[in-house]
């Protein structure tokens, strides 16, 4: 139910934060294990139905810790500095940056039809929390060369917030 739409939720917000491009250590095994776990949950949803609240938070209590804590209100008011460039629904328009749509689980870089910069193709990672994680903090210092011009949020609670909306939103849910 939730795994197809976290999966595609995190190719989505990879793709647009398609800059990072190195992993927390050894913690990204441990991220993307839970990822999986969080994505093979989600499995089952109603595809392209509009997740509700319940669901929402179904997400967002089945991403690794801290993500797992995130407030998917504040969340969305982060969001709106995003919104500029980046849609979130399913088989939703490419702005300047790509939709984001199914952005966890989905390798960096990989969105059909998405024009991304060399630096950003030259990646190999697939976006996961971790990942989003460090390339919302900083893109460009994480992926030199990419052209997204995001300067980072620096406050940690506000990517762990930002972070579970992604995922809540951009889950397909099937």
């Amino acid at each position: 139910m939730r795994n197809v739409a976290l999966t595609i939720a995190a190719a989505a917000v990879a793709v647009g934060l398609s800059g990072c491009g190195k992993s927390p250590g050894a913690n990204q095994a441990d991220q993307s294990q839970a990822n999986a776990s969080a994505q093979s949950t989600t499995a089952g949803a109603t595809t392209g139905a509009e997740p509700d609240e319940h669901e929402k938070k179904e997400v967002v209590e089945h991403l690794p810790p801290p993500y797992n804590t995130g407030d998917i209100a504040n969340g969305e008011t982060k969001f709106l500095v995003c919104k500029s460039c980046h849609t979130t629904t399913a088989g939703g328009p490419d702005m300047t940056g790509p939709n984001l749509s199914g952005i966890i689980g989905r390798k960096v870089a990989s969105k059909a039809g998405y024009t991304y910069s060399d630096a950003l193709k030259a990646q190999t990672f697939t976006w996961d929390t971790a990942q989003l994680d460090k390339w919302l903090t900083d893109p460009k210092a994480m992926v030199p060369g990419t052209k997204m011009t995001f300067p980072g949020m620096k406050d940690p609670k506000d990517r762990i917030d930002l972070i579970a909306y992604l995922a809540a939103e951009t889950t397909t849910h099937k």
